[in-house]
């Protein structure tokens, strides 16, 4: 046990004399440990499910942009889910759209495609599933907005309705 700072001892309890201040303090008082990101922003763990799945959908476009050079005049949106309109009728009682196309206007505004991320996110268990899901959808889109069939688009793509 320290004896306290007095006559025959002048200094305090903590070995620094009395002019220097305390050090400050830097961890939590309530008992929770440091405070802050677990994680440098440029590490994997700080990305959150939409930046992830962003960078999933920009792999894919990526892919087939190196064969099919006018992809990079259409835009490539992601959307959390689709809106239901009246001109909807595709959409049944059990379907949801996982993606969708805008054609390009008159006006100069060019065509787009759309990807529905909570659709695909729902049928899909790990990322390598769902990377696997967001090309097929990436490449039905695309193949709607040349007028090709996707096997056309991507020779390894597989439909997968049954």
């Amino acid at each position: 046990m320290e004896r306290p700072a007095n006559a025959e001892n002048p200094l305090p309890p903590d070995g620094r004399s009395p002019a220097e201040p305390r050090p400050a303090r830097r961890r939590d008082r309530h008992g929770r440990g440091m405070r802050g990101p677990v994680a440098p922003p440029q590490v994997p763990l700080s990305a959150s499910r939409a930046e992830v799945f962003a960078d999933l959908v920009q792999d894919s476009v990526e892919r087939l942009e190196r064969r099919w050079p006018q992809l990079s005049e259409v835009d490539f949106l992601i959307l959390e889910v689709p809106r239901l309109t009246a001109e909807d009728e595709a959409w049944g009682a059990d379907t949801v759209p996982l993606g969708g196309t805008i054609p390009a206007r008159d006006d100069g505004t060019p065509a787009r495609v759309v990807i529905y991320r909570r659709p695909v996110e729902i049928r899909t268990k790990g990322r390598d599933e769902r990377a696997a899901l967001i090309h097929d959808v990436v490449v039905e889109q695309v193949a709607e907005v040349l007028g090709i069939t996707p096997e056309t688009v991507d020779p390894r793509y597989e439909d997968g309705e049954e």
